[in-house]
């Protein structure tokens, strides 16, 4: 068939201005002033998007607190490196994060810093000649504060803050883990067997391991059990600390816990499909609210922990 030019004579038309628009002039951003304060930056960004969503997660945080109710941080490894633990000591400090939860990497970067002011070794120039995760001081210490936590009745993210401060290490004002323990909120770590460089060390105790990290995991269960009304924060773990979640949630929910009314959210650079799925999704299909926050730890999480100081007061 051969087509032509359709037409449009009768094309019918309205005014724009009767039409709803979802963009609005008042909604702008707001050009920086120097010497202007961090409020007032925060209220100079526009009204759309991600800039709405984070100032929704800082709300979210404050208003939980005002209220009594849990905010929990699900981490990987990767805010430790980037420099963020002084930030999330001092919510913990402040009392904002009310419990925290980690993968084993975690264990091993906080010791790290605590013991002699820094970590994150090159992987790639130490694999060829069998030296990388070999530091014998991470290996030991690590494992003797599992071991002997463990053997006490403990868990491994209290074995790992009892053991922190009671050390004198030099730098201990750096470990999250000690912050933790000092103001006696659950940490709990929660291992994958083979998967962090202690593993490798002839001190680590397969029965400890997973005794301490089961013991956390019925710890952080009890935690989301309390979730309602809270906010729990899954900050860059893409398989692990999401699938612990799920199960801790699914485990409350199963022994009648009311866990339907909360917020969760997931910041990191890039949404996997585990922390869509399992923290943002399907947690809060009963209810509540899910906010994915996309960009690098080292500027999201600074940005967002001003805000909630700016709003907490």
């Amino acid at each position: 068939m051969k087509y032509r030019p359709i037409e449009i004579k009768g094309l019918k038309t309205y005014s724009a201005k009767e039409r709803l628009s979802k963009v609005s002039s008042d909604a702008a951003a707001r050009p920086h002033k120097k010497g202007a304060g961090f409020s007032e930056f925060i209220s100079s960004l526009p009204g759309f998007l991600a800039a709405d969503d984070i100032k929704a997660v800082a709300s979210a945080i404050v208003k939980a607190r005002q209220q009594s109710r849990p905010v929990i941080l699900g981490m990987g490894a990767h805010p430790i490196k980037v420099g963020l633990s002084p930030l999330i000591i001092d919510l913990i400090d402040r009392q904002i994060i009310t419990a925290v939860a980690c993968n084993g990497a975690c264990i091993v970067h906080d010791f790290e810093l605590a013991y002699m002011g820094r970590t994150s070794e090159d992987v790639a120039a130490e694999l060829g000649d069998g030296s990388f995760g070999m530091a014998k001081e991470t290996g030991s210490n690590v494992n003797r504060a599992i071991n002997e936590g463990v053997a006490s009745g403990t868990g491994i993210g209290e074995a790992m803050g009892r053991f922190i401060d009671s050390s004198n290490l030099e730098f201990s004002s750096k470990s999250i883990f000690r912050a933790g323990f000092k103001k006696e909120i659950p940490m709990t770590v929660h291992v994958a067997l083979g998967a962090d460089i202690v593993h490798m060390h002839p001190e680590a105790d397969g029965a400890a391991i997973g005794e301490g990290s089961l013991r956390d995991f019925r710890l952080f269960t009890s935690v989301v059990a309390d979730l309602q009304a809270g906010v729990y924060i899954n900050l860059g773990s893409a398989v692990l600390l999401p699938e612990v979640f799920l199960k801790a949630l699914a485990t409350a929910r199963n022994l009648g816990n009311k866990v339907d009314n909360f917020t969760t959210i997931n910041m990191d650079f890039i949404q996997h499909y585990r922390p869509r799925e399992n923290v943002l999704r399907r947690p809060t299909l009963e209810g509540g609210r899910s906010i994915a926050l996309t960009g690098h730890h080292e500027i999201m999480l600074p940005l967002l922990c001003a805000m909630i100081i700016e709003q907490a007061g």
